[in-house]
């Protein structure tokens, strides 16, 4: 008779599902930041594409490339894309002898990106991944 009215849990058992509770936490956090990470990937090589052809639209309208993020202005690019950092990501561009140069490099690598970025003028996203800058020489960013 006393077993049915007793409610509530033991202690045992609320112990087994807290152990469970927190095995699907340590298995879905490193999920959870790799998916993160690689937002911040394709939303920094979104940006690169987007400055590449705001660069080419700049050739067509002053005859020369941008020198700097902050050529294109507020008008042409995001505020915090024109500042330098969007997204986990740190942007810079660069005058070169063909034309131009965009880099972008994780905030903090293996946290905020797991691979550099590099483009120019010939409009090829290419990619490094380590926290070394990537180059023209880097590998194809897929």
């Amino acid at each position: 008779m006393r077993n049915h009215l007793r409610r509530g849990f033991s202690f045992v058992e609320l112990m087994i599902v807290i152990a469970l509770m927190t095995m699907l936490l340590v298995f879905a956090i490193p999920g959870y930041k790799d998916g993160v990470m690689k937002t911040h990937e394709t939303a920094a090589m979104q940006a690169i594409h987007t400055l590449n052809t705001d660069q080419v639209q700049y050739y067509s309208q002053n005859g020369r490339f941008a020198r700097s993020l902050a050529e294109f202005g507020p008008r042409t690019i995001s505020g915090e894309l024109a500042a330098g950092e969007r997204g986990g990501y740190r942007f810079r561009m660069e005058e070169t002898r063909e034309g131009y140069a965009i880099h972008a490099e994780p905030v903090k690598f293996g946290t905020t990106g797991g691979r550099t970025f590099f483009s120019d003028e010939t409009m090829i996203i290419r990619q490094n991944k380590s926290a070394a800058p990537a180059t023209a020489d880097s590998e194809e960013a897929k």
